[in-house]
């Protein structure tokens, strides 16, 4: 278990209902990532104990300030709420170290980004690292229940007055125009259909801008969704890999290096790297985020669970370590 150790430097009132929390290591050491990318934070619970919530980071890497995550009440929502009502100055919180592949491949590429309610938190990141550090243009699409629900206004007000030529800014207000339909959405997506789209906010409007996207024949493969779900196990617990002599043999691309090992047919790939020392990427180990996605490319495997690859990916060869189990006797993988 790689945790690390968080210290809330501020706590900063967004709306009635959204609260940024701004961390630094308490080791002082930077923590790197990639704009879109999430931490997934260790709760104090009386009843269990701890729970596990991911949140995405909504400062952006090129920015000299602690790290930030966005958290909004959501009803009945434990991880939020307890957040909301207990973070400050001083709290310190135990976190895997920031992950996901919800990120641009280039900051210059111009961008179509899609976000609802909270859904703006890593969608901001991206914008923001992409205009600072970036060429292309960014149109932003931003849907609220009304505008006192609007998360960062000031912020986006600013961006759009330093960047009129690059940023674009359309507020979709469901007080004023009603929910976002999927013929509004598509006549609003049309204009920069050509684009790669970023998207992240609630399933039935996700939903519908997948199916406005499909509708423009817009390349899939350039459309990037960012989902969560609420984790039930424990990210943070140790890895145990019983060898029951069983094995498929498999070969791991990371980082530059390749690692070749027995692979226990009864465990995951992703808990046979951390207990062979590998140090892979990981988040939820509940197949519900995107953190340990590798791609297979030779052999066979089988996901036990998948909530966010979607079909095309599949077919590309992507799979979830987290959740990925040997078929055929051997098998390669790549991270890179």
């Amino acid at each position: 278990m790689n945790a690390i150790a968080l210290r809330v430097v501020r706590a900063i009132t967004e709306t009635s209902d959204a609260v940024s929390l701004e961390l630094v290591a308490e080791s002082g050491q930077p923590l790197p990532y990639r704009p879109g990318q999430f931490l997934t934070l260790r709760i104090p619970s009386d009843r269990t104990g701890s729970v596990a919530r991911s949140y995405s980071l909504s400062s952006a890497p090129h920015e000299d300030s602690p790290l930030k995550v966005t958290v909004k009440r959501t009803a009945g929502g434990y991880g939020s709420n307890w957040l909301c009502d207990n973070a400050g100055p001083g709290t310190t919180i135990e976190s895997l170290p920031p992950a996901g592949i919800f990120t641009p491949s280039s900051l210059d590429t111009d961008l179509l980004l899609l976000a609802a309610g909270s859904g703006i938190t890593p969608v901001i990141s991206i914008l923001k690292s992409a205009l600072a550090q970036g060429s292309g243009s960014c149109t932003l699409i931003y849907a609220n229940r009304d505008e006192q629900s609007v998360i960062f206004a000031d912020e986006l007000t600013e961006l759009a007055t330093a960047y009129p030529d690059r940023l674009v800014v359309v507020h979709w207000l469901e007080s004023v125009q009603g929910l976002p339909s999927l013929p509004t959405l598509t006549g609003l997506l049309a204009n920069w259909s050509d684009r790669e789209l970023f998207m992240c906010g609630p399933t039935p409007f996700m939903d519908a801008v997948v199916d406005a996207a499909a509708a423009l024949d817009m390349d899939r493969g350039r459309v990037h969704v960012e989902k969560f779900v609420s984790l039930a196990g424990d990210p943070f617990a140790d890895i145990e890999v019983e060898d029951t002599g069983d094995t498929a043999g498999v070969e791991v691309e990371l980082d530059g290096a390749t690692h070749e090992f027995a692979w226990p047919r009864s465990s995951v790939l992703l808990d046979v790297l951390l207990a062979r020392g590998v140090a892979a990427p990981y988040s939820c180990r509940e197949g519900a985020c995107s953190a340990c996605v590798c791609r297979v490319v030779d052999g066979e495997v089988k996901l036990l669970r998948n909530e966010v690859l979607e079909r095309e990916d599949l077919a590309d060869g992507y799979v979830l370590a987290c959740q990925a189990v040997p078929v055929t006797d051997t098998v390669r993988v790549t991270y890179e």
